[in-house]
């Protein structure tokens, strides 16, 4: 049998090693190559394709933590199994820590590594590999450096623009939404996902410069589907100092207006990590935008502190539930706690329930289970361009192409 995944083990410990070989080569599935110290795992990663590398996070000289580090400098796009004796909640934390340098986990195992681990590992390959090719995968490069009238002409000739993921009816499979995420197809640096330059964006205050290109580029995108029968709600970040402007909600609904777009087919996104530097702007901001009718969502709901205080404090429509819970749920207790914890909680309070960052087949199907209402993610699609979202929704309508084919 021919070997379909090329695997990488590190592990100092001999006997460790010898055990999990034996399993993986018993299968006939992986060629597996193994390094009993960091430094030579990083020689294999860099001169070698690996589909997978399964990492001890306790080895005496470099963590798990230093080891995540040193492979998200590199840029690599391999796959990481996390294996320890340590406690679920940290093998949990250090699985978070590579999911925030851009880095695939796919699974958190105890050692030693039994029968059970194994087919949890072979179920989530199969799903990754087939599923989600590297080409589709957007990663997140900070080495770049840009200066503010770089950053300024990219906003002003359209190279900052947006694209849009679809969301979908966890009921139906359908589209039902579009989320505009920012990208940057740079002369010299290529095509960048925000998380690349929005450093920069921050550092020469241009925020408010991004929000109105990113409104401006949804509203034809909307007009532009909407022209081949499509009503399509799109949503887009609003930073929350924009918020301190009173005149922002009047200046919204004319613009949308004007464009001949209802109000409603809007939904202006919160990221709860932003502080609220003046509360009463803040209120009267969000209940205004509400009051003329644009929806508002919670984003990334989870990762903050005060989270719960804002969801109930403002008048939001949507709950958007942060990858980090979503992603590797199907095999994570501790996540599928806290998840159905967020859907109930959300249902109780009149909200719909988006689960981002979906990737695998295993985790849609338990979002489905649990109520969950849409979800967007690699899985379903990767933000696109407008014209291409409109192939898509042509190609949904006519049943020649449908996101539920492949995610239900």
């Amino acid at each position: 049998m021919q070997p379909n995944y090329k695997v990488l083990v590190l592990d100092e410990h001999p006997h460790s090693i010898r055990h999990i070989h034996a399993m993986l080569r018993a299968t006939g599935l992986f060629d597996v190559r193994i390094a009993n110290s960091a430094a030579g795992a990083l020689s294999l990663l860099e001169n070698h394709h690996f589909h997978l590398a399964i990492i001890d996070m306790s080895m005496p000289n470099v963590d798990g933590f230093q080891f995540i580090s040193e492979i998200s400098k590199r840029q690599m796009n391999t796959m990481l199994a996390l294996v320890s004796t340590r406690s679920r909640s940290l093998m949990n934390s250090v699985s978070l820590v590579a999911k925030e340098h851009g880095l695939a986990v796919i699974g958190t195992f105890n050692k030693p590594f039994c029968e059970k681990a194994l087919q949890l590992l072979l179920q989530q390959m199969r799903s990754k590999v087939g599923e989600i090719p590297p080409k589709h995968r957007e990663y997140v490069n900070t080495q770049h450096t840009f200066d503010k009238r770089m950053v300024e002409n990219g906003l002003k000739i359209g190279d900052i623009k947006a694209w849009f993921q679809p969301k979908i009816d966890l009921g139906s499979g359908k589209i039902v939404g579009a989320e505009a995420l920012t990208r940057w197809d740079h002369p010299e640096y290529g095509f960048m996902v925000a998380g690349s330059f929005l450093d920069a964006v921050r550092r020469y205050k241009l925020q408010q410069a991004l929000f109105f290109r990113m409104l401006n580029d949804a509203l034809d995108a909307h007009l532009l589907w909407q022209h081949s029968g499509y009503t399509v709600p799109v949503s887009l970040n609003l930073p929350v100092p924009l918020l301190d402007d009173p005149q922002l909600p009047d200046q919204l609904f004319q613009q949308v207006t004007e464009r001949g777009v209802d109000p409603a087919n809007l939904c202006f996104e919160l990221l709860e990590d932003e502080a609220i530097s003046h509360p009463v702007n803040y209120y009267m901001g969000t209940s205004r935008l509400r009051l003329k009718k644009f929806g508002l969502a919670q984003d990334n709901f989870g990762r903050e502190y005060n989270s719960m205080y804002s969801l109930i404090s403002t008048p939001f429509t949507e709950l958007k539930i942060d990858k980090s819970f979503v992603n590797g749920v199907a095999d994570d207790d501790m996540r599928k706690t806290a998840l159905i914890s967020s859907v109930q909680l959300g249902r109780q309070l009149g909200l719909t329930v988006t689960a981002e960052g979906v990737e695998t087949t295993r985790d849609l199907q338990f979002l489905r289970r649990i109520g969950c209402d849409f979800a967007q993610g690699f899985l379903i699609s990767a933000a696109i361009s407008a014209e291409d979202f409109g192939i898509l929704l042509v190609a949904e309508d006519s049943d020649v192409y449908s996101l539920s084919s492949f995610t239900f």
